[in-house]
């Protein structure tokens, strides 16, 4: 492991994602901050902008880490048109292809005394359906491709969940967990990759990885097969 520098930040390389949508301001929790008072006037409407600042400034808390994730594997698919539905069977949709995002990362927003371990969840559960307002009749698995975000930095001076370039993404059939693994619940970096040998990809390669890894799962072609098919677009 990496010890940690007082190195400083460099301009932002190519591979780091912008979030437009949230204004990332700062507040220090003493009214100090960007958080602007209404004391003395009127409340007539909140900004929304000023909440997702407040609320998500903290990309390395767990749940909106993962949110993120979803977001980088959303925009390497190119269907950020689309907006987040929250408790879906799965996460994400690019044609008839679901998709479940799962986020790790060794540097946690909280102090720590080491690095955690990586664990991903993989529990089949009794999937809801937005589409129709309805639950699966049995827990399973209901993606058809399984994409493991790995945010790899582990120096909390230099991490950066926006610079894709500090994540590592698995791509795996949701068929080789049925088949390997079929109950689990949760499994650690190292057996995920000895035994299941998940496609590693980079940001770029992502929408092939995922759409050879649904062929798979559907039974259109072998593993090798896939990994021919990772040169299309």
């Amino acid at each position: 492991m990496q010890n940690a520098t007082d190195m400083k930040r460099t301009a932002r390389p190519e591979s780091v994602l912008t979030l437009d949508d949230i204004d990332r301001h700062k507040h220090d929790g003493t009214g100090n901050g960007n958080c602007a008072s209404d004391e003395g006037s009127t409340m007539t409407g909140l900004d929304k902008q000023e909440f997702l600042a407040w609320a998500y400034d903290d990309l390395l808390t767990n749940t909106t880490r993962g949110v993120l994730a979803e977001y980088i594997v959303a925009k390497a698919l190119g269907i950020c048109d689309t907006k987040r539905v929250e408790w879906d069977k799965y996460d994400l949709v690019i044609g008839d292809i679901g998709v479940e995002v799962k986020s790790a990362a060794y540097v946690q927003t909280w102090k720590q005394t080491r690095l955690s371990e990586i664990a991903f969840n993989i529990r089949p559960a009794k999937g809801w359906d937005a589409r129709n307002n309805t639950y699966a009749a049995s827990a399973k698995r209901s993606a058809d491709v399984y994409v493991f975000c790995l945010l790899t930095a582990n120096d909390r001076n230099q991490i950066d969940p926006l610079d894709v370039a500090q994540w590592e993404f698995y791509v795996l059939p949701t068929s080789e967990l049925d088949r390997q693994v079929p109950t689990q619940k949760t499994i650690r970096l190292g057996p995920l990759l000895k035994d299941l040998h998940p496609r590693q990809c980079t940001y770029d390669e992502l929408k092939a990885a995922i759409k050879a890894a649904a062929a798979v799962n559907r039974g259109r072609i072998g593993n090798a097969a896939a990994g021919d098919a990772l040169t299309d677009t």
